[in-house]
C-alpha cells in the first residue's frame, strides 16, 4: 500500500506531451485517486505524443485524452501552484521553471532526471524501446518515492 501520499502532485516537463503525462497517468493507475494529480510543461505546443499513448495502454493507463498545457496556462485556468503539496520536475528546463515559480511557496519541488525519448531510435521499434525506457524509469521512481501501488 501506498504511505505518505501528499494531497496535490504535479508532474511537469518540457512539453507536457510526453513524459509528465505518462507520470500522470502512472499515478493515477498506481495510487487511484487519493491524490490530487496533474501535469503540466513549460511550453504547451505539441499534442501528446502517440509513443507515449502505446507504451502507456501497454500497461493499462489511458493517456490518449490528455490535453498539453503549460504553466502560464494553469495560472490562466486559476489552478495556482501553491495549492499543490509536491511538484515533480522531470526534465531540467520544467524544474527551472517550476523553483522560479514557487520561490514564494512553501513547497516541495523534486527533480527526477527522466529519459527524454523523443527524436531516439530510427524504427518504430527503437522509438518505442526508448519510450518504454522513460516510462519504466517514471514507474520506478514512483514505487521507491511512493511505495508498492495499491491493490486494484
Amino acid at each position: 500500500m501506498a504511505e505518505d501520499l501528499p494531497g496535490s502532485i504535479l508532474f511537469c516537463c518540457d512539453y507536457n506531451a510526453v513524459r509528465s503525462p505518462m507520470a500522470e497517468g502512472l499515478m493515477k493507475k498506481y495510487y487511484g485517486f487519493e491524490t490530487y494529480v496533474q501535469s503540466a510543461g513549460v511550453k504547451n505546443d505539441l499534442e501528446i505524443d502517440g509513443f507515449s499513448i502505446a507504451v502507456c495502454e501497454e500497461m493499462g493507463v489511458e493517456i490518449s485524452r490528455h490535453k498539453s498545457r503549460s504553466f502560464d496556462e494553469m495560472e490562466q485556468w486559476g489552478d495556482d501552484l501553491s495549492g499543490f503539496d509536491l511538484v515533480i520536475a522531470l526534465s531540467p528546463a520544467s524544474q527551472r521553471r517550476a523553483l522560479e515559480l514557487t520561490r514564494f511557496y512553501h513547497l516541495d519541488v523534486e527533480y527526477w532526471p527522466i529519459l527524454d525519448p523523443t527524436g531516439l531510435g530510427e524504427t518504430r521499434d527503437a522509438k518505442l524501446a526508448s519510450y518504454r525506457q522513460a516510462r519504466d524509469q517514471i514507474s520506478e521512481r514512483l514505487i521507491a518515492r511512493f511505495g508498492a501501488p495499491s491493490p486494484k
